[in-house]
């Protein structure tokens, strides 16, 4: 089996054999590379220690001395090289007390996570598959090296990894590595917000974030996204729905593109619903207010998981607005844009069109025919170039000023009568007309 290394990942190989040194590349770029993808990053392992892979290269960053790992620079772009190890007890189910270097490539494989991702390869000594990664590659699974136990007691976060990895790769997880996670999923608790973030956001935007589901059958959801558990457990009776609120979400997040920002809106967009539902006499359940307290519950999930904050109030907008239907005519679809904001455009309408994918069929075609309509009227609004903002007001705080009005807020309020004046009317965005309707309605000299 032939693997095709670039150009700078066999320099630094063969640097290092050249020096008396074993060196492969390890991990996701074997595993990638097996499966005909491109690896995003080249990680390789090595024999040498750290104070000897930084003599050997002439530009090297240390990224991680403690943990045998440098980084060699070759021209902008780095590769880390880190020694062979074997990992001390993990007292915190985070890290290692200690880390022990060791000539040994397979002490070094044994403490990986999973088996797709403990193969070495140089081209001197092809692949190195002690595991059997290339079989549970061949048969699409997730398998932990050695005792799954084990291995999710040294680092918690692999449970949650293992996951994504099945979202990521279209794969099943194998069944002691299930049943270790389905033990072991509290220990969830002593992971940090910010990779647990990093993980869940990975399986979100892969092509199969339904596997939302393995997480809340798992128990994972229980200690990282509790809410989710309860929307899975939140019926909704009503003709327009035909599952649970947690169904629902999940089914949405299967109809918007691979988009961070897409995929966590469709993720909250309901989230409040548990809190908002009641049941008429009929035995019809309502979801009254459920936008706005949505936002409201998503934007202390995003502060817990440590979000950044364009993601967050990006995300938060779409949360808030999804359910906003104006009326369609221009004038109500343009102060739909001022209202909603127009940053929102056109991912709102995906947003739109993923509801309703996720709703049961009744009325699906008449919706969709809604946000077709929609959108072509928002569309036609931009091409006719209305305005939409005090951006696009063809007069300033400046020109209010000339006409001797006094700076402070009674400026901000004109302008923003005059918005609303060309929003009904967009033809009247006009200097000359806006200067003299101030004149003579808003301002006596």
């Amino acid at each position: 089996m032939r693997i095709g290394l670039p150009e700078k990942v066999r320099f630094i190989l063969e640097t290092l054999h050249e020096n008396g040194f074993e060196a492969y590349a390890v991990g996701g770029c074997v595993r990638d590379s097996l499966l005909g993808r491109t690896p995003e990053d080249w990680d390789i392992t090595t024999s040498a220690r750290p104070e000897q892979v930084k003599a050997l290269f002439r530009r090297t960053v240390d990224t991680g001395l403690q943990h045998g790992t440098v980084t060699v620079m070759l021209g902008r772009e780095g590769f880390e090289v880190t020694t062979y190890r074997i990992d001390g007890e993990y007292a915190d189910g985070r890290h290692p007390k200690d880390v022990c270097f060791t000539p040994d490539l397979s002490e070094d494989l044994k403490r990986r996570d999973f088996t797709i991702n403990a193969m070495a390869y140089n081209e001197t000594d092809g692949l190195v598959d002690l595991f059997d990664g290339a079989a549970d590659l061949l048969h699409g699974a997730i398998r932990c090296v050695g005792n799954a136990a084990d291995r999710f007691g040294e680092d918690a976060l692999r449970m949650l990894r293992a996951v994504r990895f099945a979202a990521q790769l279209d794969f099943s997880i194998e069944a002691q590595t299930r049943e270790a996670i389905a033990a072991l999923a509290g220990n969830l608790e002593k992971i940090s917000a910010e990779r647990i973030q990093a993980e869940l956001v990975k399986l979100l935007v892969s092509p199969h974030p339904e596997r939302m589901r393995d997480l809340y059958a798992l128990g994972i959801t229980a200690v990282i996204l509790p809410e989710f558990d309860r929307m899975m457990q939140t019926p909704q009776n009503h003709p327009h729905h035909c599952c649970s609120v947690g169904e629902h979400t999940v089914l949405s997040m299967c109809h918007v593109p691979q988009d961070k920002v897409l995929r966590l809106a469709m993720l909250f967009h309901d989230i409040a619903k548990p809190d908002c539902r009641t049941t008429d006499g009929a035995g019809v359940d309502h979801f009254y207010g459920h936008p706005q307290k949505s936002e409201q519950m998503a934007r202390g999930i995003f502060r817990r998981l440590k979000f950044d904050r364009d993601t967050m109030e990006r995300a938060l907008a779409l949360v808030r607005w999804h359910d906003d239907n104006p009326e369609l005519e221009p004038k109500k679809v343009r102060r739909a844009v001022q209202r909603v904001g127009q940053a929102q455009y056109p991912a709102l309408f995906a947003v739109k069109r993923a509801d309703i994918y996720a709703q049961s069929g009744y009325k699906r075609e008449e919706k969709l025919a809604y946000v077709d309509a929609y959108e072509r009227i928002y569309r036609e609004i931009l091409a006719q170039g209305d305005c939409l903002s005090l951006k696009q007001l063809a007069v300033t705080g400046n020109d209010l000023l000339a006409l001797g009005v006094p700076q402070g807020a009674q400026i901000g309020e004109m302008l923003h009568m005059l918005l609303e004046l060309v929003t009904d009317e967009p033809e009247k965005n006009n200097r000359d007309f806006l200067l003299s309707y101030i004149k003579s309605n808003l301002w006596q000299t």
